[in-house]
């Protein structure tokens, strides 16, 4: 039945909006209970588009099921593909977006607190550019300070997304990061490298 659009997804080599495209028109014209069902299958496939396609469905239906945020948590935040991971992290962004950021504060830093790097990147680099997004526009620190939580973060991984999602807002918001950064014990190496991403826009405009 979605051999044709299977074969499509199949096809794209680069970028994910054509992907992306599929799965809102599959939710579309499926019941959510019926997208749920198409999202875990196809993310059993054993062709990475196939699998980002699933993680798109359950993005678009996970504020009205639960187990679909359950699943991009606990399965999806496994696979080994760093395309699928970045797909994660959209798909979590879509679910904070259906729901409101602000009603979705307490998901957001549960899953900033997770012992999975793929888990607290979802959330990093997902709800770039931060201050682009409602109700984080109006409140930048709470961004920052949440952002900034996790700048000893183990993971390269992370401490990479979030000093660029940091580096961000500093171009809308210069005078919060700067107050920010000043706390910053820069002689630990991986705070070190955060503060190199989060300050370069801020140090390039001073020279």
């Amino acid at each position: 039945m979605y051999e044709e659009i299977l074969d499509r997804v199949k096809r794209v080599e680069n970028g994910f909006k054509e992907i992306e495209k599929e799965a809102i028109a599959l939710v579309a014209n499926n019941t959510i209970e019926e997208s749920f069902n198409l999202g875990k299958e196809f993310y059993l496939s054993e062709i990475y588009q196939v699998r980002e396609l699933g993680v798109f469905i359950l993005g678009e239906i996970a504020w009205k099921r639960n187990e679909a945020l359950v699943l991009l948590k606990e399965e999806v935040s496994l696979d080994e593909n760093w395309r699928v991971q970045e797909i994660l992290a959209k798909a979590f962004d879509k679910y904070c977006s259906c729901v409101g950021y602000e009603k979705t504060l307490p998901v957001i830093k549960d899953w900033l607190k997770s012992d999975r790097a793929n888990v607290r990147r979802a959330v990093t680099e997902g709800l770039r550019i931060w201050t682009g997004r409602d109700y984080f526009r109006d409140h930048p620190k709470v961004a920052v300070d949440l952002l900034s939580e996790l700048k000893e973060d183990e993971s390269e991984y992370v401490r990479k997304s979030v000093g660029n999602a940091l580096r961000d807002i500093s171009k809308k918001h210069t005078s919060l990061i700067i107050e920010e950064l000043k706390a910053w014990d820069i002689s630990n190496k991986h705070i070190n490298q955060v503060y190199k991403l989060a300050n370069k826009y801020i140090k390039d405009r001073r020279i």
